[in-house]
């Protein structure tokens, strides 16, 4: 049923975003170059979006993970479909985000500048950080998902690479877009409690190895019935 309910839940944002683009809503078509950049902003926003909700991604992911938490499978059962319907929406966000960049000329990213680190003509650095943090992605997400194609517990090392996939992502954001300055206080809160997040999951797992015997580490990944097991 979630799965139903989330791809309604896409379509439908999918759908506003595309209806607010084509019309006069958000920015009146009132001369060529003011219709030239509609697509730039539509992706822009699109793109923090991403970014937003990637930050929720990994901070539930931190929070299920946390010592605290993952010995209580009703924490487990609240919070893990949230984790999995905020991967669906960031990935659903990231995809529109990359596509209007690769067809606006404006915006001058194109196809292989988009998936080719260092091709893009648009600042090329932060857009190729963009397309490492896209592939990082990528790369958690489908090992997360196919767990038992690995050996026991390398979907956890792989997971872990979250935690740079957002600061990527976060560089990506403050590096390539033209209004970082405005938007710089809402880069800074959010970097900076998804740091403390993850800092304090890491200060409490070092306090819990010490109180207890190692763990092993989990050959699959937790579901919504199961206990989290992502604390080491």
């Amino acid at each position: 049923m979630r799965a139903r309910v989330a791809t309604l839940a896409i379509i439908g944002a999918v759908a506003a975003l595309v209806a607010l683009g084509v019309t006069d809503q958000v920015i009146p078509a009132t001369d060529e170059r003011t219709l030239s950049v509609r697509p730039w902003v539509a992706a822009r926003a699109l793109g923090i979006t991403a970014y937003l909700l990637l930050a929720l991604q990994v901070a539930a992911g931190v929070w299920l993970s946390h010592p605290r938490n993952a010995s209580d499978p009703r924490t487990n059962r609240v919070v893990f479909p949230w984790h999995e319907l905020l991967t669906v929406f960031t990935g659903a966000f990231l995809t529109l985000h990359i596509v209007l960049l690769a067809v606006d000329p404006y915006a001058g990213v194109d196809w292989i500048g988009a998936f080719v680190p260092g091709f893009s003509q648009y600042r090329p650095v932060p857009v190729a950080i963009g397309s490492v943090a896209l592939y990082a992605m990528i790369i958690t997400a489908a090992t997360a998902k196919w767990t038992r194609l690995l050996p026991a517990g390398w979907w956890l090392k792989f997971h872990r690479l979250t935690a740079l996939v957002f600061l990527m992502a976060w560089v990506h954001g403050i590096l390539a877009g033209t209004d970082t300055m405005a938007l710089l206080p809402l880069y800074l809160l959010t970097g900076g409690l998804v740091l403390l997040g993850i800092a304090h999951r890491w200060w409490s797992t070092i306090g819990a190895d010490q109180r207890s015997p190692a763990a092993t580490a989990p050959s699959r990944r937790p579901g919504p019935a199961t206990v989290s097991e992502e604390s080491r």
